[in-house]
C-alpha cells in the first residue's frame, strides 16, 4: 500500500499529490546566499509577507548555517535566533504552514509549541538522538533527509559505490525506525549538495524517480546551489536561471516540494510544468 501523498500538519491537510513551493527563511549571519539579510525581525516579517504574496505554501525557518564546512551552533543560540520570530508569525500570518530546520530535539519541540508544524532534520537523527522519538511524541509531520558525514566534512572527498542503493538503503533504515514510532508523515530529501560531488547530484538527479520507490513525497532542495554554479562557473547571486531549469527537471522526475529562495519563479515553474505535464501523447 502506498502511503498517502497528504501530510497532517497539526490539523491543516496539506496535499502533496501536486507539487508545492518552500520558502526558506535564514535566520542566520553566515548562509552561503542570504546570510544576515533576514536577522532584523521587521526584515524577515517583510520577507515572509512577500513569500505569501508570490504563493508559498510551506515557510521553512532556519538559525543554523549547514553550508558546507560550516561549525555547528548550539541549540540554545539556535532558539535565541528562531523563538521570537515564530511568536510574531503566528501573530501577523497565522494561516501559514511553518517547517522548522533543525537537527535538536529541543529546537523543534519548542518551535512546534510556537506555532510551527513540520520538522526539517538535515540529520536525519544522527546528531540528536532524541530527535525521532520527540517528532513521534509532537505527532508532526518528518522530512528525513540524508547526508553523508556532517556540514563540516561532508564535502571532504564524498564517495558512492551506487548513489541510488546507499540512499534507498539509507532511507530504508530510518524509516523502519520511525514506522515503528508511529510516525506516518514521512517526506523524503535526498540532500542535493550534502556529500555529494557535482557528478553525484546530476547522477541523483537523473535517477531522482527511484528514492523511496515513489512511496513518500519528495522534496528538493537545489536552489542557487553549487552543483549550479560550479557547472555555469557562476556565483550565487546568479543562479536563479539555473536553478529554474534543475527545478524543471526535478518536477519531471518526481518532486513534489521544491525549497526555494525565489518563490515566485518557483512557482511559476511548477505551473508550466503541470500544463506540460496534464497534454497526453499523441
Amino acid at each position: 500500500m502506498i502511503p498517502s501523498m497528504t501530510i497532517n500538519c497539526k490539523g491543516k491537510l496539506l496535499d502533496l499529490s501536486k507539487p508545492k513551493v518552500m520558502g526558506i527563511l535564514n535566520l542566520t549571519p553566515d548562509s552561503f546566499y542570504d546570510g544576515g539579510r533576514n536577522q532584523q525581525e521587521n526584515l524577515a516579517l517583510k520577507r515572509i509577507e512577500i513569500m505569501i504574496s508570490e504563493g508559498l505554501d510551506i515557510l521553512d525557518i532556519g538559525g543554523q548555517t549547514t553550508k558546507p564546512g560550516s561549525e555547528m551552533i548550539s541549540s540554545e543560540v539556535e532558539l535565541n535566533r528562531i523563538s521570537s520570530i515564530l511568536v510574531q508569525i503566528r501573530k501577523n500570518f497565522p494561516d501559514v504552514i511553518i517547517s522548522i530546520d533543525t537537527f535538536y530535539s529541543a529546537v523543534a519541540k519548542e518551535a512546534i509549541d510556537l506555532g510551527a508544524h513540520i520538522v526539517n532534520d538535515i540529520s536525519a537523527g544522527s546528531i540528536d538522538k532524541k530527535m525521532f522519538e520527540t517528532v513521534a511524541d509532537l505527532n508532526v509531520p518528518y522530512i528525513l533527509m540524508h547526508m553523508q558525514g556532517k556540514p563540516k566534512n561532508m564535502q571532504h572527498q564524498p564517495s558512492y559505490e551506487n548513489i541510488i542503493i546507499e540512499i534507498n538503503q539509507f532511507f530504508s533504515e530510518k524509516i523502519q525506525k520511525l514506522k515503528e514510532l508511529q510516525i506516518n508523515d514521512i517526506i523524503l530529501d535526498p540532500g542535493y549538495g550534502f556529500g555529494k560531488t557535482t557528478r553525484n547530484n546530476f547522477e541523483l538527479l537523473k535517477n531522482q524517480k527511484l528514492i523511496g520507490f515513489g512511496d513518500y513525497p519528495l522534496l528538493i532542495g537545489v536552489s542557487r546551489k553549487s552543483m549550479i554554479c560550479k557547472t555555469l562557473n557562476i556565483k550565487p547571486n546568479n543562479a536563479l536561471n539555473g536553478t529554474t531549469a534543475i527545478h524543471m527537471l526535478a518536477l519531471q522526475n518526481g518532486a513534489k516540494i521544491l525549497r526555494v529562495h525565489d518563490v515566485k519563479e518557483a512557482k511559476e515553474c511548477i505551473q508550466l510544468y503541470e500544463s506540460y505535464d496534464s497534454i497526453q501523447i499523441l
